[in-house]
């Protein structure tokens, strides 16, 4: 017998048309206490247990395979042949420049400017100038960011050095994309453990390997050095490429607890931007699967010189912050006993290429690419060029993929049909048993990994019509503190329970479709009641034993901290990843825990979850974690994570269909008609398998 849904899910209603309520005050402090306690938990545990350089050492090779995974290269892609093309040159009074793009992925165009001295030049020690969020635009024609930026490659080149600069993916002659989820609405980035800063540092690895190729060139002695995006670049480059032999980042690192949790415990919208995530785009991020603080990622540098550059006003980079990851990458180099190649330089003034910046840049690169120590080093600004004479391309290349890498550079898992054709029941076991261990360790690794038992506490009841309606307070993880309803017939023991997992539309439909009777213990107004539903579904509690549960999860009804798309809600949503999650991976576990809670107040009942749209998806990774639940019952789920849920790495491992192939239990899927075909891989492997392994119907409206 295939049970009734409760209230207006027994049939088909129209979506809330009320406008969206604001964020509630319980869900804004709630979202900021967590971030708070997350962040804390991060860096209380980074490099915390250094015992040895010996000790420091083993771990290096795993750490930087980490470091790699987390900015989307692992494993690295191949370095593919860079056909580099010098396209005219340019001479100034105290140097020259060449004009040049080469491929770091085929198709993937870096355009660059190669600074030299004047005259013959041999065996030079080379800088690389990773270009921060600076362009110049003229009538609609970028120059890309190395015309911005051209003083210190023009510095290094007078003073004897070999300077490449490069333009970042965004700010290029060919533009391609940062702010996927800044600004456009790109989630599914996150799906596939995608960052921008994978592409920038990629593009900087295969920068190196064109200055090994030029004779001017000592490949000994590389530098480097950026700010703002450059200097998160630098960061990326240097903890993952050894041939850099000193750097200076500057403006470009501060903690994690500055990204996602400064200032944001009392809630209020302000507070809640001022983490400093907000400022800055995507590619100023890895994906931290791994958790780790920003100083594991300096640490990686260590014992090579490193001057860590920062203004004291600066406010996307604060200073508490970056005197944190300063003092704990220094005490790596105190392993090594190289205090003296570790330094941090702080100078007055805000976000902005101060003269005491450019200095210490300056004084840094001669002291340990030179050796050099008696030079005295002034802010001697070099000639500077037109934009116009910068440019490389005259147009883009009919095969550039500028513009489509973030679709390109990480592989999708792929599961044709044609390979169905050899599957048995035995050999999807074993592909079974792998892809839930890959969900684990690679999509929900964020979970808490506590396994405190929930213990539900009674908030409420009411009775009304012979029908009482029960709410349980209950801990999700630190600082998320949700509460589940729980409504059946008075005085009948519940022979089934079925718990709806509730976006934000079915948060508000449920709750109206209880009437005002219950509104006081919804926390939800509501004027007036649909008897004939209420009917319907009062005599399903009473003549079926049907206990109809239901749990809005984190950011959702009486915990909303946004509005869906609002600033807020985006910048609230970005900061998941940093701590290894997204929010709708953290939601999967907040069902975990309200099941867990359903399977203390009535243990030994058979458990149904039901939910819509992403929501069905959620409360079935929840299910399927979860052994207590018996069947799922799922409306319109999203045939493909790209249109959501979002989980963290998920695209590589598997999509929805495979996920439901997973399943052991039960499961119906209603769709539309026009939705058939994008389930005909789960029905083709339930033809190869048989109805007894995989028990999925798909019910077509």
């Amino acid at each position: 017998m295939r049970w009734p849904i409760m209230f207006a899910l027994l049939c088909p209603v129209p979506a809330f048309a009320a406008d969206p309520p604001q964020g509630t005050k319980r869900g804004k402090e709630m979202i900021a206490s967590y971030f708070h306690l997350q962040a804390k938990g991060i860096a209380n545990s980074c490099l915390n247990d250094l015992t040895t350089r010996a000790d420091w050492e083993s771990r290096v090779p795993k750490l930087r395979q980490q470091f790699f995974e987390m900015m989307g290269l692992w494993p690295l892609p191949a370095k593919s042949d860079l056909k580099p093309v010098i396209t005219s040159t340019v001479e100034a009074d105290t140097y020259r420049v060449e004009k040049l793009h080469f491929q770091s992925l085929p198709g993937l165009y870096v355009t660059a400017n190669l600074y030299l001295p004047k005259g013959e030049v041999k065996n030079a020690p080379a800088i690389l100038y990773v270009c921060g969020h600076g362009t110049v635009v003229e009538n609609g024609i970028s120059y890309g960011s190395k015309a911005a930026y051209q003083y210190h490659p023009a510095w290094f080149a007078s003073h004897g050095f070999v300077c490449l600069i490069l333009d970042t993916l965004q700010l290029h002659e060919i533009p391609g994309l940062h702010h996927g989820t800044y600004r456009e609405g790109m989630w599914w980035w996150h799906n596939l453990g995608y960052t921008p800063g994978g592409i920038e540092l990629w593009n900087a690895i295969r920068a190196l390997d064109y200055l090994e190729t030029r004779s001017e060139v000592d490949s000994t002695k590389f530098g480097l050095t950026g700010r703002s995006g450059g200097g998160a670049t630098s960061w990326w480059l240097a903890a993952a490429d050894v041939r850099i032999k000193a750097a200076v980042p500057v403006a470009g690192i501060t903690d994690l607890t500055s990204h996602i949790a400064n200032g944001a415990q009392d809630g209020t919208p302000e507070r809640l931007k001022a983490g400093v995530i907000a400022g800055h785009c995507d590619c100023m991020y890895p994906v931290n699967l791994y958790r780790w603080d920003f100083a594991q990622i300096a640490a990686l540098i260590a014992p090579r010189p490193l001057l860590l550059g920062n203004s004291d006003a600066d406010s996307i980079f604060p200073v508490e912050g970056y005197r944190n990851v300063a003092k704990k990458a220094r005490a790596v180099y105190e392993l090594y006993g190289a205090g003296d190649k570790f330094q941090l330089l702080e100078t007055k003034g805000p976000h902005k290429d101060t003269p005491e910046l450019r200095i210490g840049i300056n004084r840094w690169m001669n002291r340990w690419l030179k050796n050099d120590t008696t030079t005295v080093v002034r802010d001697d600004l070099p000639e500077r060029l037109e934009p116009q004479q910068l440019r490389v391309l005259d147009s883009a290349p009919p095969d550039a993929i500028n513009t489509t890498i973030h679709e390109r550079l990480i592989p999708i898992a792929q599961f044709p049909i044609a390979q169905l054709s050899n599957m048995t029941a035995d050999s999807w076991g074993k592909q079974e048993l792998e892809l839930i261990k890959k969900l684990s360790e690679r999509v929900f690794a964020g979970w808490s990994r506590k396994s405190e038992p929930v213990i539900p506490q009674l908030a409420g009841e009411l009775v009304h019509d012979g029908i009482r309606l029960q709410a349980y307070d209950f801990t999700s993880e630190d600082a998320i503190e949700l509460r589940l309803f729980a409504m059946s017939a008075d005085a009948v023991k519940p022979k089934r329970v079925i718990l709806s997992v509730l976006d934000e539309t079915a948060w508000q439909t449920w709750c109206r479709d209880l009437g005002p009777k219950f509104a006081t213990l919804l926390q939800y107004p509501v004027s007036d009641l649909d008897q004939q539903k209420w009917s319907q579904n009062r005599a399903v509690m009473k003549n079926d034993g049907v206990c109809f549960a239901a749990i809005a999860p984190r950011g959702i009804g009486g915990t909303r901290w946004a509005v869906d798309g609002s600033v807020d809600d985006i910048q609230i949503r970005r900061r998941f990843p940093l701590i290894g999650q997204t929010l709708d991976g953290q939601r999967v576990w907040d069902a975990r825990r309200a099941i867990q809670t359903l399977h203390t107040i009535h243990p030994q009942i058979p458990l149904r979850i039901h939910g819509e749209r992403e929501t069905a998806i959620i409360g079935y990774y929840a299910g399927l974690f979860e052994e207590s639940v018996t069947d799922f019952d799922l409306w319109h789920p999203p045939a493909s994570h790209r249109n959501g849920p979002i989980f963290l790495n998920i695209a590589r491992i598997l999509d929805v269909p495979q996920a439901f192939a997973l399943s052991k239990r039960p499961v119906v899927i209603h769709t539309k008609q026009t939705d058939r075909e994008s389930w005909n891989w789960l029905l083709q492997l339930q033809n190869k398998i048989g109805l007894n392994t995989l028990k999925i119907s798909i019910d077509h409206e």
